[in-house]
């Protein structure tokens, strides 16, 4: 699956987001094969944290000044967050840029394989904890509902809830998940069953 989505992220026209007003950010998609199976891995963030807290997302946040791009700020978040450290993430690709609902942000998601099994170290101060979920699972139309969010200024957006194990993935998370899994079902592997 890997070959697959890196050159279909590579192939297609990104859609990018340029509003002043917000904030450059960029988050990055762990993904890891775990007994054949691809998991993404996604973070609690503490209640402890300014913007979203105990909300899940992915690893992420502001672009800093010295940051050479936004690849950058991802793989630094990562590593800052949960001791993921920038030469063991093979970048595969980005995602199309997010607006966040309840922030100022606008998202750029880069997608990313990790190796497993893997010495995290979650910051305690930013991250409660880790949650893996398989591939398999939020593919599965049943852990996934449909649901709609207001952006700032009144603009009404799809927008879709997650379901596992008691988790619940929403906002700009699983509109940037929601992205990837439809990416993802199209690939050849996908009608092998092999993701």
């Amino acid at each position: 699956m890997e070959a697959e989505l890196k050159e279909y992220l590579t192939k297609r026209p990104k859609k990018s987001i340029t509003e002043a007003s917000r904030i450059p950010s960029a988050v990055l998609i762990p993904i890891y094969k775990k007994n054949g199976q691809y998991h993404i891995l996604f973070t609690k963030r503490s209640n402890e944290m300014k913007t979203h807290r105990g909300q899940i997302s992915f690893p992420g946040g502001a672009r800093h000044a010295d940051d050479g791009g936004l690849k950058d700020t991802a793989l630094r978040e990562a590593e800052e967050e949960i001791g993921l450290k920038p030469e063991d993430v093979t970048v595969l690709g980005e995602l199309d840029d997010e607006i966040t609902t309840t922030s100022n942000f606008i998202v750029t998601p880069f997608v990313g394989m990790i190796p497993h099994p893997y010495r995290f170290r979650p910051n305690r101060a930013e991250v409660e904890r880790l949650i893996s979920v398989p591939l398999a699972a939020l593919l599965d139309k049943d852990n996934m509902k449909p649901n709609i969010e207001t952006l700032d200024g009144g603009i009404v957006v799809d927008s879709y809830d997650y379901y596992y194990r008691g988790n619940i993935i929403w906002g700009a998370t699983a509109r940037i998940l929601n992205k990837l899994l439809t990416i993802i079902s199209r690939l050849p592997s996908a009608n092998r069953n092999t993701v």
